[in-house]
């Protein structure tokens, strides 16, 4: 698969010329305007360590802000549909479906995101979005559970956030 936006790790000739600078170094969005339209699905995943407590007390809903991963769900959604004003060359593009699912474990939670979309570029950075803003809603959720004496986080984090899998169909 390509990356529509950055164009440097293409398999399609026409995508290695796309380029985010024009001749005299100035940054620019890629014009897709020309490329046909193509189906695109992009799943990315991450993980947010947490206390065992805390993780506890997400599975038992007793998180005094409320139902965190019903939360996280609906801000990986919100992320998804706003990503091309949070990352500036991402193109506005017609967001067809978005799916959060969330694994929980002893010490963490998981949360992949796919992201489906019809249109000219790929569907990555949203999913990437979703993925990273729901994890750090969680994280907001459960940050008084999570401190320390010091009002520190020492064991929480958020780690392996990864484009899993990208796809690409053409349409006929």
């Amino acid at each position: 698969m390509s990356d529509d936006r950055a164009g440097s790790e293409s398999n399609d000739s026409d995508d290695r010329d796309l380029t985010h600078v024009d001749e005299e170094g100035n940054v620019q969005m890629v014009d897709v305007g020309a490329k046909p339209d193509t189906r695109r699905r992009a799943v990315a995943r991450g993980t947010i360590h947490l206390s065992a407590d805390t993780v506890r007390a997400i599975r038992d809903d007793e998180i005094g802000k409320g139902d965190v991963l019903a939360t996280a769900r609906i801000g990986a959604i919100q992320a998804v549909k706003h990503t091309w004003e949070t990352i500036p060359m991402c193109h506005q593009i017609p967001i067809t479906n978005v799916d959060t699912e969330f694994e929980v474990a002893d010490e963490s939670v998981a949360l992949s995101v796919t992201v489906g979309t019809t249109g000219k570029t790929g569907c990555e950075m949203e999913a990437l979005e979703g993925v990273t803003t729901g994890l750090n809603v969680v994280w907001d959720m459960v940050k008084a559970a999570e401190k320390d004496d010091d009002g520190q986080y020492p064991g929480t984090r958020i780690s392996d956030v990864e484009v899993v899998t990208k796809e690409k169909e053409t349409l006929d």
